[in-house]
C-alpha cells in the first residue's frame, strides 16, 4: 500500500474552523488537536516504514489511525462504535484534523492496522512518542523518583482440564490437516482420530479412573500424528501453527519410555511395513520435543501405501506413552490451545488465593512529592508498561520494565518504590552498586518453631566474614559455599566450643546440635540492613510515597480495561495495554492542560478587578 499525501493544516470550512464557537479553551477535544494530534503526526515518519512508498492502492492515513485508536481507548470504545464517532461526532473530527462528512473505513482497517504494528515492532510506539511528548512539556523527567507494581489481566479463554487440553490441541491440529491433506493421502487412522476428536466429547459423568484412561489414549493418539507428520515429505504440513501447537503440547504433558504401547487392537495402526523392523530404544523427549521412531514409518501410515495399512492394525512402534505426573508439568505450559500465551498463575493462600489464567502487567509511574493544590490534577505520568506471561514473577517483570526504559531513553530511577516481591538481598545490593535507593520492605526473616533464635537475631557481616550471636560472641569459623549449577553463594557461620556453656543455648541449639551454625546469601548485609530500617517511622513515612500506583492500576482497570485482554496472544495484547497507558497519560496531560489554563483565566480575572 502507498500513502496518501499528508498535511497538519486544517482544511477552509473544516470543523477547525467552528472551533471558536463548538469548543471552550479547556476543552478536550480542542486541547487534543493543540498538543497530542501534533505527536501523533511526528510518528508519520516511523508509521510509513510499514507502508509501500509507490506500490498498490493508497492506505488509509496511519496517522489518522493511530489517532482513532488512541480516542477509542481513551473512551472506551470498540472499532464499530469508533467508527461511528467519527462519523457523527465534532469533537472527534476536531481532534484529529477531519470534516465532518469526510470518507470513512472499514471498522476492520482498525484490526490490520494493529497487526500491522505488531509485524513492523511498533507495538510501542505510540507510548514511546507520548511520553517523549510529555518530556518535551517539561512534564516528566527522563530520569525521576518511580514507583513500580503489577497487577494480574485475564486472557480471553478459560483454564482446561489436562484432558481437555490435549483433546483440544488434538483436535485444532486434525482441523487443520484437513485443509491441507487430501483424502487419499491421509493416514489410516485419522477416519478413527477424526470421530474421536472432532466429532465426538468427552462424557465427564465417567468415573475418575476412566478420564486418566481417556488422557492415556489422546497422549497416544497425538503421538500418531506426530509420528506421521516427523516423516520428510510431511514438512510442510508438520510446519502449520496448530501441528507446531500439538507437538509442544504432547511434550509438555507426556513423555515416551522404552517398551511395547500395549494398545486395543481396534486403536492401532501400521506404522512399519516391515513386521521384523528393529527400532532402537527411544529416550524421554526434551520439553516441547517428540523424538521419531527410526526407520522412519510414516510412509506405511499413508493411505495410498495399500489396503494392507488399512486392515492390519499391527503395533504402532516399541514406546510407550507416558503421562507425566501434576509434579513433572512446567509452569509455562499450555492451559488452553485456543490461546497458547495465556499462562496460570496464583499469588495469595488459603481463602485470600487468587489464581488465573492470562498474563501480567507491570506499571511504572513517576512520584512527584509537590504538594498539590485543592482541585489539581496528578502531575505524575506512567513511564513504561510491560506485559508478560502470568507465570512469569515480579523480579523478571522488573529486569523487562528496566530494559524496555533503556530502550526508550529513559534512566533507571533514582529512587524506585516497591512491594516486597521486587526486593531481595541481591537487588539491594545492585542498586546501592549503583547509587540508586530500591525502597521497599524486605521479606521477614522464617521464624523458628521452637522459639529459638533465627538468623535475624545475630548481626552478621558478610563482607568482614563476621558475625555476632545474641549473647555477644564472634563466630568462630566461616565457609564459603558456592552452588556448581546454580552459581549461588552462601556462607555459613559456626560458634564450635563457644557454644558449650554460653547460658543461652537452650534458646539458640537446637538438641541435635553440637554448636549453633547459620547460613546466610552472600547479599544477606544490605537484607539485614533493610529489616531493622523497615521498622522506623521514617521508612513508613517514604513508602506512602508507593501507595498511588494502586489508584493508577485502578484507573487503568476501570477507565481502560486493563484486567481482561481484548485480544488473544501476547502481542495483541502487549498492544492492547500500550494503547491503554498511553490513552492514560494523554487524558492526564489534557486534564493538568485545562486546568492552567482555567487557573490562568482565574488569575487574569481577579488582575483585570
Amino acid at each position: 500500500m502507498s500513502l496518501p499525501s499528508f498535511s497538519t493544516q486544517s482544511e477552509l470550512f473544516s470543523t477547525a474552523g467552528l472551533a471558536s464557537n463548538l469548543f471552550a479553551p479547556t476543552d478536550r477535544y480542542r486541547l487534543f488537536a493543540q498538543v497530542v494530534y501534533p505527536a501523533l503526526a511526528g510518528m508519520r515518519g516511523e508509521l510509513e516504514k510499514g507502508y509501500c512508498p509507490d506500490n498498490g492502492r493508497v492506505a488509509i492515513e496511519p496517522v489518522l489511525m493511530m489517532g482513532v485508536s488512541l480516542l477509542q481507548y481513551l473512551e472506551g470504545l470498540p472499532d464499530r462504535q469508533a467508527l461511528e464517532m467519527l462519523r457523527y461526532h465534532a469533537g472527534w473530527c476536531f481532534a484529529l484534523n477531519r470534516q465532518l462528512g469526510d470518507e470513512l473505513f472499514h471498522p476492520s482497517s482498525l484490526v490490520k492496522f494493529r497487526q500491522r504494528l505488531i509485524e513492523q515492532g511498533q507495538s510501542a510506539l505510540g507510548f514511546e512518542k507520548i511520553l517523549d511528548a510529555l518530556v518535551e512539556a517539561g512534564l516528566v523527567s527522563r530520569q525521576s523518583r518511580q514507583r513500580l507494581d503489577s497487577t494480574q489481566m485475564f486472557g480471553l479463554v478459560r483454564r482446561m482440564s489436562r484432558l481437555d487440553c490435549v483433546r483440544e490441541a488434538l483436535r485444532l491440529a486434525l482441523k487443520e490437516l484437513e485443509g491441507i491433506t487430501p483424502s487419499q493421502t491421509r493416514p489410516s487412522f485419522w477416519a478413527t482420530l477424526w470421530e474421536r476428536y472432532v466429532e465426538s466429547q468427552v462424557d465427564y459423568r465417567s468415573s475418575a479412573e476412566s478420564l486418566r484412561n481417556k488422557l492415556t489414549e489422546a497422549g497416544r493418539d497425538s503421538w500418531l500424528v506426530l509420528e506421521w507428520l516427523s516423516g520428510p515429505e510431511q514438512a510442510s504440513r508438520a510446519a502449520g501453527e496448530q501441528a507446531r501447537l500439538l507437538k509442544r503440547v504432547f511434550g509438555e504433558h507426556f513423555e515416551l519410555m522404552a517398551g511395547s504401547p500395549n494398545l486395543r487392537s481396534e486403536e492401532k495402526a501400521s506404522v512399519r511395513t516391515e513386521a521384523e523392523t528393529e527400532v532402537e530404544p527411544v529416550k524421554g523427549p526434551a520439553e516441547g520435543e517428540v523424538p521419531r521412531a527410526q526407520p522412519p514409518s510414516a510412509q506405511a501410515m499413508d493411505g495410498n501405501q495399500g489396503a494392507s495399512a488399512q486392515s492390519a492394525l499391527v503395533a504402532t512402534a516399541p514406546v510407550e506413552i507416558k503421562t507425566k505426573g501434576k509434579g513433572e508439568l512446567s509452569s509455562d505450559r499450555v492451559q488452553n490451545p485456543h490461546d497458547p500465551d495465556a499462562t496460570y498463575s496464583a499469588k495469595g493462600h488459603g481463602e485470600k488465593k487468587k489464581e488465573h489464567v492470562g498474563y501480567k502487567i507491570q506499571v511504572a509511574e513517576t512520584v512527584t512529592q509537590a504538594q498539590l493544590a485543592a482541585g489539581e490534577p496528578t502531575q505524575n505520568s506512567l513511564t513504561g508498561i510491560v506485559t508478560h506471561p502470568a507465570y512469569q514473577s515480579d523480579a523478571e517483570g522488573s529486569e523487562k520494565m528496566a530494559a524496555e526504559q533503556a530502550e526508550m531513553g529513559m534512566a533507571k530511577p533514582p529512587v524506585q518504590y516497591v512491594d516486597q516481591a521486587y526486593v531481595s538481598g541481591e537487588k539491594l545490593a545492585e542498586a546501592q552498586a549503583e547509587g540508586r535507593v530500591l525502597m521497599g520492605p524486605a521479606q521477614t526473616a522464617p521464624q523458628n518453631k521452637e522459639g529459638r533464635y533465627t538468623t535475624a537475631d545475630f548481626d552478621v557481616q558478610v563482607e568482614e566474614r563476621k558475625a555476632i550471636c545474641p549473647a555477644g560472641k564472634t563466630n568462630t569459623q566461616c565457609s564459603r559455599v558456592e552452588d556448581q549449577e546454580s552459581g549461588s553463594v552462601t556462607y555459613r557461620f559456626e560458634w564450635s566450643w563457644q557454644c558449650e556453656n554460653c547460658p543461652l543455648r537452650g534458646k539458640c541449639v537446637a538438641p541435635e546440635q553440637e554448636h549453633r551454625i547459620i547460613t546466610v546469601g552472600q547479599h544477606h548485609t544490605p537484607l539485614q540492613a533493610r529489616r531493622k530500617e523497615q521498622k522506623t517511622e521514617a521508612f513508613a513515612t517514604a513508602m506512602k510515597n508507593r501507595n498511588g500506583i494502586e489508584g493508577t492500576q485502578s484507573e487503568l482497570v476501570r477507565a481502560h480495561g486493563l484486567r481482561r485482554a481484548r485480544y488473544r496472544g501476547l502481542a495483541k495484547v502487549r498492544l492492547q495495554n500500550y494503547f491503554a497507558g498511553m490513552a492514560c497519560n494523554v487524558k492526564r496531560w489534557l486534564s493538568r492542560k485545562a486546568w492552567e489554563l482555567a487557573q490562568a483565566a482565574t488569575g487574569a480575572t481577579l488582575a483585570a478587578e
